[in-house]
């Protein structure tokens, strides 16, 4: 039972934790195991396997950690720098905010780049700090691939690019938190180094696994890293892998029952229709935002996000207020402005395991809201424009072919 009722389903529209699906709650429901029997390391051995496609990887190496993406960050950097180590970190909304925090009190020299939030990465200045550093003093760059305060999508391909062009072996760190299984996500091919993401985002899981992929490059780093790292070692993993038992400590039997629920569920659908499905849900989301007469967050095109929209309010509207009417009213979950944008955005989180049917109801449940905050919307505006577009754009379902 809900610890706060309300009659229905709630409607779960924040960018993570997400909507689970049926399939995935089932496989989770069970009771423990002794992970140290011969069916957890066979079903780890394919989970690993399986993870490597959802980061579009050969060649890394994947580690489930039982925790959050903030795990996984400090994962990500103690496995592969040194205390004093110059980090060139974007600072464009909250959650790079709160990793570069991470990176500073891990004593590594952060070289922040900040930029106004809505906007994306100042690559630019990135190129001008490359093409300076010849004594390659920069030892990595961290950036957060999909910025979740914002709704800002950054480019990586163009990061890989630039280090490339300069010939600087800079390891590139990513936050895939809310993009990686939800946006079109290529390590191999970009030469992403470290990259992570969580299970409560697109996965569709429950808080708890922090998932990490690790380049070979990466995994050389480690090897000459000397920040402490204990719970977060790769070496304990790796010595676990060699031996085929794969748990330096105990893992959560019912969380790797749902991992693989969800992966197979990913793959039935094939993650190229995922990311395709999630492109729709983006669009159309912005297409009512349109027609509301709202503006985006994000301040460009080619920064929007296709799993989360911040819809800027008007100065004589509360943000914060929206949120709690729609739970308090319409049993539906918005996301909170955060920070510097706080009572100035309320974002839509349209990520995971949702159709595009489910969308239109979180549209109608904004316009609603929004009108008893006196904005002067016309009922129904965005969902016919959300509607229109998806109406033309929604494939079949290829099992029902």
């Amino acid at each position: 039972m809900d610890y706060v009722y309300g009659p229905g389903k709630n409607h779960l529209f924040v960018p993570g934790p997400v909507n689970i699906p049926e399939p995935v709650i089932r496989a989770m429901n069970r009771n423990n195991e002794d992970y140290r029997s011969p069916a957890i390391p066979a079903m780890t051995k394919t989970l690993l396997e399986d993870v490597k496609k959802i980061f579009k990887t050969t060649t890394g190496t994947p580690f489930l950690f039982p925790t959050t993406g903030t795990g996984a960050w400090e994962s990500a950097l103690t496995n592969t720098l040194s205390p004093g180590d110059r980090i060139v970190s974007f600072l464009i909304g909250q959650f790079s905010l709160l990793w570069i925090d991470q990176q500073q009190r891990l004593k590594f020299n952060v070289d922040v780049v900040e930029s106004e939030w809505g906007q994306g990465a100042n690559l630019d200045i990135l190129a001008e700090k490359l093409a300076a550093d010849h004594a390659h003093t920069i030892k990595a760059i961290c950036i957060v691939h999909n910025e979740t305060a914002t709704g800002v999508t950054n480019n990586l391909a163009t990061v890989r690019k630039l280090l490339d062009h300069y010939r600087h072996p800079a390891l590139l760190l990513v936050d895939g938190v809310s993009s990686i299984c939800a946006l079109d996500f290529r390590m191999d091919e970009w030469g992403v180094d470290v990259a992570l993401t969580g299970s409560q985002k697109a996965l569709s899981l429950p808080t708890g696994i922090g998932i990490v992929c690790a380049s070979p490059k990466a995994l050389e780093a480690s090897k000459s890293a000397k920040s402490v790292r204990v719970f977060f070692d790769w070496n304990d993993y790796l010595k676990f892998y060699k031996l085929g038992t794969y748990w330096p400590y105990t893992p959560s039997i019912q969380l790797l029952y749902g991992l693989r629920a969800a992966l197979d569920l990913i793959f039935e659908e094939g993650l190229n229709n995922v990311i395709a499905r999630h492109s729709r849900l983006g669009t159309a989301t912005r297409l009512a935002v349109e027609a509301w007469g709202l503006k985006n967050c994000t301040r460009k095109e080619e920064w929007h996000s296709d799993t989360v929209t911040a819809v800027l309010v008007p100065p004589y509207i509360d943000s914060t207020e929206i949120v709690k009417r729609a739970w308090k009213r319409y049993n539906l979950s918005l996301g909170l402005g955060l920070n510097k944008v706080a009572g100035k955005v309320f974002r839509i989180g349209h990520l995971g395991n949702l159709n595009e049917l489910q969308l239109l109801g979180c549209l109608a449940g904004v316009e609603m809201i929004l009108k008893d905050a006196r904005y002067p919307v016309k009922l129904g505006s965005g969902v016919a424009a959300a509607s229109a577009y998806l109406q033309n754009n929604i494939p079949m379902i290829p099992s029902r072919i």
